[in-house]
């Protein structure tokens, strides 16, 4: 490296980078090993900002880049000003106002003014985990100020959790078929001509296994195919416990409720840089998917501000294109597994631009489809469905007509912000569904199941309806107010996730409520 390489840029603080030091974090504190190569994602801003009705009538995508993407003075600015300082340009996308760069450990510690150390600490699933730490804030050089709105990766703990629950034993479990005729999806409809795409931060899937379970359903196995982003594959643990208990668990549900639509899995590093991009890649796949099923999350209060924005503009960008995104809400009550005494929401699914999936507890008939009660889950002490208001979006106005004014109790004293979830399905493993395993026929459940179940909803509504979404809120709320239940949903009216408890219409445990389907597409067809 040539000296002027090694010089440091004037440099300016990058707002919303700070970061605290990882929950736990343990280690000798020595530094990451300067000559080791390491890959950061930098995001740059938009041309333009996304009008809100963008996000109900989906753009074509070179509209949308030329219009919301990166300018390409941008593009030219960053990766020369990098290039020149020594860093190596893996990719850029303009529609995604992505950069992927390369470095050593100290080149780019030194070009976003920060130092790195290597720690084990306690991961969100609560493992404990190797990896490497930073902490305050972070400068760029001074020529991109305002230009690079984040920069993901150099530190690289994990980001989320998988939102799955095994069941110890299972009293009642369903077929993911037996649901579909549950919640009335739409008949004569099955997926085809659509993609559901599914983000997954470790595990794996098995192709036997997979090839088992669907021909036990008596039903075609879907097309499943594998993409990896920023180094993640398609890497099983042999372990039902693991990521491939959530990797299993989301492709089965979703192929067996949409089985003639295609699956695109996406693997990635479980970071935030690795998050970010594996949801960037999948909203501005081409062809582009109808539904992203996502199923990993934590507190939007463990995320930096610039990391929880970039996911949410990749949200937003998902809903201009006529991706809709489900999230699971989280399986550990109203505190979302915090231990501060108080009430947090998890992230993505505190994101409005993402559909947030909270969790039921259901008894039915399978063979009739008949509910015979659905409650909210929870199973204290051991989880409930997430659910509650965010801290850091405010009330979109899609929602103001449900989501009263006012503070959120003494355990949440913030003014009340966005509310989750927006639907729901069923969760509580003892009423759970049946999944195969790495060779194991199981019963789980966990919102994670819930995200994958509306994936699959989305996909078969638009089949019937003919054309894909975008953002379902708007639509989902339109016929309800407060305490008035919303057409196409059952209201869902016993029940608590810790400090909130289910009420008539909206409510901050079970949203909207579970679906019926058959009723939701004659809700949409008039809406359109």
């Amino acid at each position: 490296m040539t000296d002027s390489q090694k010089k440091t840029p004037d440099s300016v603080q990058l707002p919303g980078s700070e970061r605290a030091r990882a929950r736990a974090a343990e280690g000798t504190g020595e530094p990451a090993d300067a000559d080791q190569i390491i890959e950061v994602t930098l995001i740059l801003r938009r041309q333009e900002p996304i009008p809100a009705e963008s996000l109900v009538r989906p753009m074509a995508h070179e509209d949308f880049a030329a219009r919301h993407g990166a300018s390409s003075s941008d593009l030219d600015l960053v990766t020369g000003t990098l290039t020149d300082l020594g860093a190596r340009i893996i990719e850029s996308d303009a529609a995604s106002r992505r950069v992927r760069i390369s470095g050593t450990v100290d080149l780019l510690s030194r070009l976003f003014g920060t130092s790195l150390e290597n720690v084990t600490s306690r991961a969100p699933d609560g493992n404990a985990t190797v990896h490497r730490q930073r902490t305050g804030f972070l400068t760029v050089p001074a020529a991109l100020d305002g230009v690079v709105t984040a920069v993901l990766g150099l530190d690289d703990r994990p980001q989320a959790r998988a939102q799955f629950k095994p069941a110890a034993a299972a009293p009642v479990s369903y077929t993911p078929p037996e649901l579909g005729k549950v919640y009335g999806f739409p008949p004569q409809t099955d997926g085809s001509g659509h993609i559901i795409s599914i983000l997954e931060l470790g595990g794996g899937y098995i192709d036997a296994d997979l090839a088992t379970y669907f021909q036990g359903l008596g039903i075609p196995a879907p097309s499943v195919s594998a993409v990896g982003v920023d180094g993640g594959t398609n890497q099983p643990i042999n372990d039902p416990n693991s990521a491939d208990g959530e990797v299993m668990l989301d492709i089965e549900v979703a192929g067996a409720l949409a089985p003639k639509a295609e699956i695109i899995v996406y693997f990635a590093p479980n970071t935030d840089a690795g998050f970010v991009d594996a949801l960037s890649a999948a909203a501005h796949a081409s062809p582009a998917p109808t539904a992203i099923s996502i199923s990993w999350g934590q507190s939007e209060d463990d995320w930096t501000q610039q990391a929880l924005t970039a996911f949410d503009q990749a949200l937003a960008d998902a809903a201009a294109l006529g991706v809709t995104v489900t999230a699971a809400a989280g399986d550990n009550g109203s505190p979302d597994g915090a231990t501060d005494g108080k009430d947090h929401a998890d992230f993505p699914a505190s994101s409005p631009h993402a559909l947030a999936c909270g969790g039921t507890r259901l008894e039915a008939d399978p063979a009739t489809g008949t509910i015979t009660s659905e409650t909210v889950w929870n199973e204290n002490p051991h989880s409930a469905t997430g659910g509650g208001y965010s801290d850091k979006f405010p009330v979109p106005p899609w929602q103001s007509g449900v989501v009263s004014a006012g503070k959120n109790g003494k355990k949440h004293p913030k003014k009340r912000g966005r509310g989750v979830p927006d639907v729901s399905g069923v969760a509580d493993p003892q009423t759970g569904y049946k999944v195969r395993v790495d060779g194991q026929d199981l019963v789980f459940g966990g919102t994670s199941a819930v995200a994958p179940l509306w994936a699959a909803l989305t996909v078969r509504l638009a089949q019937a309806a003919g054309h894909r979404f975008g953002l379902l809120q708007p639509a989902l709320y339109n016929t309800t107010g407060p305490g008035k239940p919303a057409a196409g949903f059952r209201d869902i009216t016993n029940g608590n996730n810790g400090t909130f408890r289910a009420s008539a219409g909206w409510d901050p445990c079970t949203g909207l409520g579970s679906p019926d389907g058959t009723a939701l597409l004659k809700l949409i067809r008039g809406s359109g």
